[in-house]
């Protein structure tokens, strides 16, 4: 089978190989860090303004007065510390797997076997060691904490390698010490990211079971509102509330998803990154707060994950580094990349 016949099979998947559960949110003294207990969910009910864009007939004074006058009463789901707790702690796990070029699901022997022998040979010219290195960074960053990172006097994270349920190494980081727009040295931590990231490497390579335990701290203030991830209701019948709040058994947490979108933001190969800085790394860069996809089949570059890998494995021609780099990263990541019938 030459590269002129070989197809992309049309039933082609990946598992994700960096596997985070969810993250639970607790409440504590950041000074005694004796006692955490779990942050509930509870409801508030408010009584908000009219302050959306209005249709200009609708702009007449009169009109307006009458609008501002009407109530407009939500419900909404709230999670805060208690009034003696100033420091949110966040926690979650992290399963590191290997087999990276293996698919869970290929229809098609000879593209598998061209595949795998072409991850084969980024990792034995590269290795794991870009990458790992800057999944390593994003937990030392505490990255994951989202929206309670920002404003926080002060953020701890402890990852932990756990092997028979107890911790066999740990390494704790200043997460404002490191930067969330680059990945180069950095400094004290330098020696800590090395050692972990070396360790996700190995779990990556499969030369080893890797298992983090990772908490941070987030030291916010007595009292303060924080953030958990917010659920997508598709029927709205259900309820009146306006906002969802996610708990796991009653505890506020963030969804296994929003915390490993986090892990893979690492992707700065692309056209606009300077600018940007990293976005997480997905097939077209897409981004959806900003309502953009920095990776387009149509770009000049040609840099998104479907045109790299066909070239790559169906043509022969070697991305540049970087790109690469990228493309490995979509396959960690996983998904379903088969050609559309």
């Amino acid at each position: 089978m030459t590269t002129d016949t070989l197809k992309t099979a049309s039933v082609l998947a990946f598992e994700r190989k960096l596997d985070p559960s969810d993250a639970l949110f607790q409440a504590g003294d950041w000074q005694k860090r004796s006692h955490w207990a779990p942050i509930a969910v509870r409801e508030k009910s408010v009584r908000g303004t009219i302050s959306n864009r209005m249709k200009s007939k609708d702009l007449d004074p009169a009109k307006l007065d009458a609008e501002v006058q009407k109530p407009n009463l939500q419900t909404i789901d709230v999670a805060t510390l208690p009034h003696d707790a100033d420091t949110l702690q966040v926690s979650f796990t992290l399963r590191v797997l290997g087999n990276i070029g293996q698919p869970s699901a290929c229809n098609d022997a000879a593209y598998r076997h061209k595949l795998q022998a072409t991850v084969k040979g980024y990792v034995e010219n590269n290795g794991f060691e870009a990458l790992a290195y800057r999944y390593a960074c994003n937990l030392a960053n505490a990255r994951f904490l989202w929206r309670n990172r920002i404003g926080a006097e002060q953020v701890e994270v402890l990852v932990e390698q756990l092997v028979d349920g107890q911790a066999k190494q740990s390494w704790t980081f200043d997460a404002f010490s490191l930067s969330l727009r680059h990945f180069d040295s950095h400094g004290a931590n330098a020696t800590a990211l090395k050692d972990l990231a070396q360790l996700i490497g190995n779990g990556l390579l499969g030369e080893q079971h890797v298992l983090l335990r990772v908490t941070a701290l987030a030291r916010l203030g007595a009292g303060q509102e924080v953030f958990p991830s917010q659920e997508l209701i598709m029927d709205r019948s259900r309820g009146d509330k306006s906002k969802t709040l996610y708990t796991v058994d009653g505890i506020a947490g963030l969804h296994s998803q929003k915390v490993g979108n986090a892990l893979r933001s690492i992707d700065t190969w692309y056209e606009e990154a300077e600018a940007n800085g990293p976005i997480a790394v997905e097939p077209y860069g897409s981004v959806t707060t900003q309502g953009k996809a920095y990776r387009q089949p149509r770009n000049k570059s040609k840099d998104d994950f479907y045109s790299l890998l066909d070239a790559w494995v169906l043509k022969d021609k070697v991305p540049a580094l970087e790109q690469q780099h990228f493309v490995i990263a979509t396959l960690i990541r996983g998904g379903v990349f088969g050609e559309a019938g």
